[in-house]
């Protein structure tokens, strides 16, 4: 039995779970905007009082590890990390363009999602990267990955060789919205970032080794951080 504390700030969303053995078992989430610095702790210790796990028994801590928001990926990788230090725990990292995948794909299977002949659907789900930018990646029915992760200013010739075939194109996450009507055929659906999406992925990658080096792990973040100067006068 493996139990596993899930974590996904990528986003606006603050999320927080808790897996047994890759099945979610207790859920904590926040839409109510970037407060995920302290949101995530008083999250966390909300799961394990309802659950009653205590931290040592946690067998790895799960966490979202990118593309997204520099400093929503920044508090949930600095908090797992901190947080596998302490407690001597491996740390998994899992795509959040896969994740977010997963999420979909969970809602497919429990009739909350609609889309139509989705096994030979192709999945795209989008981070939104401001304007017209968004950060993505192209999976099928099943999550298997059919291109790279990719930061994409969305125009009409996006994903062209994607949409050209003949299959739903599927899009959603929090940048879906904004390229639906750029993006023509393109099927819109409402899925949402959560640390659900890590408890299949995280527990696969413990199973298998693939865990990372807490001393040297950092988020994925696919472009570099850009200081810019206000132009507001402040004094």
């Amino acid at each position: 039995m493996s139990l596993i504390l899930c974590i996904e700030t990528g986003t606006d969303i603050c999320s927080v779970g808790i897996a047994k053995d890759g099945e979610l078992i207790s859920l904590r989430e926040s839409d109510e905007g970037r407060d995920h610095a302290r949101k995530v702790g008083v999250f966390v210790d909300e799961l394990l009082r309802e659950t009653g796990i205590a931290p040592d028994d946690l067998d790895a801590v799960a966490v979202g590890k990118g593309p997204g928001s520099y400093t929503g990926l920044r508090i949930g990788v600095s908090f797992a990390k901190g947080l596998c230090y302490g407690l001597q725990k491996p740390l998994v990292a899992v795509g959040s363009l896969e994740a977010l995948t997963e999420v979909a794909r969970e809602d497919y299977e429990a009739g909350i999602l609609h889309a139509e002949d989705w096994d030979r659907a192709l999945l795209c789900p989008m981070v939104d990267a401001r304007r017209m930018e968004v950060y993505a990646q192209v999976f099928d029915a099943e999550g298997v990955t059919q291109s790279d992760v990719s930061a994409e200013i969305v125009d009409a010739e996006s994903f062209a060789g994607f949409r050209s075939q003949g299959r739903p194109f599927v899009i959603f996450g929090n940048g879906a919205r904004k390229c639906a009507g750029v993006l023509d055929g393109a099927v819109l659906v409402e899925v949402a970032p959560s640390a659900r999406g890590l408890a299949r992925l995280a527990q696969q990658a413990l199973d298998e080794g693939r865990t990372e080096d807490i001393a040297y792990f950092e988020p994925f973040y696919l472009k570099d951080f850009v200081v810019t100067t206000s132009k507001k006068k402040l004094f």
